[in-house]
């Protein structure tokens, strides 16, 4: 009798224990500034009295003992109390739950984008290689790294001066008011995601490129590819049937752990092109010393990087179902 693998419950507690020292990190974040946490929150001019200094203490609740603080942090997030943001004087999950939907798309097209372009583009390159044209592998690799070494600054720059100054075909400013029809609202979104979207990409595919490159190198050189061609597969046929499917898996692996390096890489992109999403509010709560605004932020990234890592899990044995595995049960 067979019996299900358990080992989901373990991949549960460790998600579990991660978002905990995430939650903990973040609630420690202003308590370990230099100095008064009221005084790092403070954004007026000059410097507080003790009585404004007082009247923060007390409205962050950061006079009441580290314990007390650290279980109302805790209730306060189980019921989606995430804080008052002092930059923008409004809860701070209103105002993430605004900037949400313009990162998740930008972050996610950029993803798949990356994804695309890079393991198509590393594939072609191995195969070229395998088939005896390596000068083809070569400038396609040169090529690759030396756009894969730009900074992603320097990229939204060229972008912004090409065709934003020069060409005058998109806007170089993502958050500027947008039309209020529906449909005028959609393109000119279009319009404006272009820009950042291509910025993501373009600095994001090395990576996958040198995965799949490598990948599909290995995998053209095992024994179930001279029995496909053995049996006489078109080759068109082996390189996408057999070997691509294969070569993918160490990239859908790592499409999971790269959601985190592209959540960072979004705060430099928004930035330059004032794109109205996380990244750009992270900036502007580092600049400002928003602490609730960048807890908020913080959290919500951690959180969408498990859930990458939980669905990368999940669409992994549809992959390669030989991680699909059960344990027998011994009768007594």
């Amino acid at each position: 009798m067979k019996r299900p693998d358990r080992s989901w419950l373990s991949r549960l507690g460790q998600y579990a224990v991660v978002l905990w020292v995430a939650v903990t990190l973040n609630f420690a974040l202003p308590r370990l500034a230099p100095g008064d946490p009221a005084l790092v929150m403070f954004t007026g001019e000059g410097d507080p009295s003790p009585e404004v200094l007082a009247e923060l203490g007390a409205l962050y609740g950061l006079d009441d003992p580290i314990l007390v603080q650290y279980g109302r942090f805790w209730t306060d997030l189980l019921h989606g109390d995430l804080g008052l943001s002092t930059v923008h004087n409004r809860p701070v999950a209103d105002v993430l739950m605004e900037r949400l939907p313009w990162s998740l798309t930008l972050v996610g097209l950029g993803l798949i984008g990356a994804i695309i372009v890079g393991s198509l583009l590393g594939a072609w390159s191995a195969w070229r290689r395998e088939a005896g044209r390596p000068g083809k592998d070569k400038g396609t690799l040169i090529g690759v790294l030396a756009v894969d070494s730009m900074p992603g600054f320097w990229v939204a720059m060229l972008l912004i001066t090409v065709f934003s100054a020069q060409l005058g075909w998109l806007p170089s400013y993502a958050s500027a008011e947008l039309p209020d029809e529906t449909f005028a609202w959609l393109v000119e979104s279009g319009r404006r995601l272009i820009m950042p979207l291509l910025t993501m990409i373009i600095t994001s595919i090395g990576t996958y490129y040198l995965l799949a490159r490598a990948s599909m190198t290995t995998v053209l050189g095992e024994p179930f590819i001279r029995l496909a061609r053995a049996k006489g597969l078109p080759e068109r046929r082996v390189a996408t049937g057999h070997a691509l499917r294969t070569a993918l898996l160490p990239i859908a692996t790592n499409a999971s752990m790269a959601a985190g390096a592209l959540v960072s890489g979004a705060v430099v992109v928004e930035t330059v092109f004032s794109y109205p999403g996380l990244g750009k509010v992270i900036a502007d709560a580092v600049a400002a010393r928003d602490y609730p605004m960048l807890q908020g932020a913080f959290l919500l990234a951690t959180i969408g990087v498990v859930l990458a890592n939980i669905l990368a899990d999940l669409f992994y044995p549809l992959l390669d179902p030989r991680v699909r595995h059960t344990r027998q049960v011994v009768p007594a």
